[in-house]
């Protein structure tokens, strides 16, 4: 590996160690954790390869040139959050409930305006 390589994956390890996952839930850090990222050199490199390994995180693949989110969710991140804005939940399982709650009682206009506004864009 390359020592130009190396400042940068050795920041992103970095942030991936100060993830807020590890703070809240430090005993989701090893647990089922899935990570998408693209092929970038410090994404790729062989410090953050050990580092997963490490943790036995799984890598989820990613396409190369695709968006990391797509436009659809643009639209739905700023509503979830403001729902979720200040709530501490005591488990997953209650956090999983509220989103399957918010997501069933969300009207159909709200995704047919979602879908619209991808039109002016």
């Amino acid at each position: 590996m390359s020592k130009r390589i190396t400042p940068f994956a050795s920041r992103y390890c970095s942030t991936l160690d100060r993830l807020t996952i590890r703070r809240k839930r430090p005993g989701l850090l090893r647990r089922g954790v899935v990570l998408q990222h693209d092929n970038a050199t410090p994404h790729s490199a062989n410090l953050t390869q050990q580092w997963l390994q490490r943790y036995g995180w799984e890598i989820l693949p990613h396409s190369a040139h695709s968006p990391d989110l797509a436009p659809s969710d643009f639209h739905l991140f700023g509503p979830l959050k403001r729902h979720l804005g200040g709530v501490a939940f005591e488990t997953e399982d209650d956090l999983i409930s509220e989103l399957m709650n918010w997501f069933d009682n969300l009207d159909v206009d709200f995704f047919r305006v979602g879908i619209n506004s991808l039109l002016s864009r």
